[in-house]
C-alpha cells in the first residue's frame, strides 16, 4: 500500500527531469545531414543551382496543367484487355 502511495510522487518527478538530449555527454545534432550531403552530391554547386533538364516535357506538362485549370481535362482512355498477356502465377503450390 505504502508503493502505491508513492507512485504519482515518483511519477510527478520523473516528469520534471529535463530534455534527455540537453545532458551532458549525450549527441548533438551538429549539421549532420548537410554535411552527408555534400558528400554525396556529384557537383556541389547543384546544391546552390540546380541544373536545368534536358529533353523535359514542360510544354506538355504546361498544356496539361492550363486544362486543369480552365476545366478541360481529357477523359481517360478506353482500356480493353484484348491486348492483354496473362502474367504466370507465382504462388507455391
Amino acid at each position: 500500500m505504502r508503493s502505491l502511495m508513492l507512485l504519482p510522487l515518483l511519477l510527478a518527478l520523473a516528469a520534471c527531469h529535463p530534455d534527455p538530449f540537453a545532458v551532458e555527454g549525450t549527441w548533438h545534432p551538429t549539421n549532420v545531414n548537410d554535411a552527408n550531403l555534400r558528400e554525396m552530391v556529384a557537383n556541389p554547386h547543384d546544391l546552390v543551382a540546380g541544373q536545368a533538364a534536358t529533353g523535359s516535357w514542360g510544354q506538355e506538362a504546361a498544356a496539361a496543367v492550363q486544362r486543369v485549370v480552365d476545366d478541360k481535362t481529357r477523359g481517360l482512355m478506353n482500356a480493353t484487355t484484348s491486348n492483354a498477356v496473362a502474367a504466370p502465377s507465382g504462388g507455391a503450390q
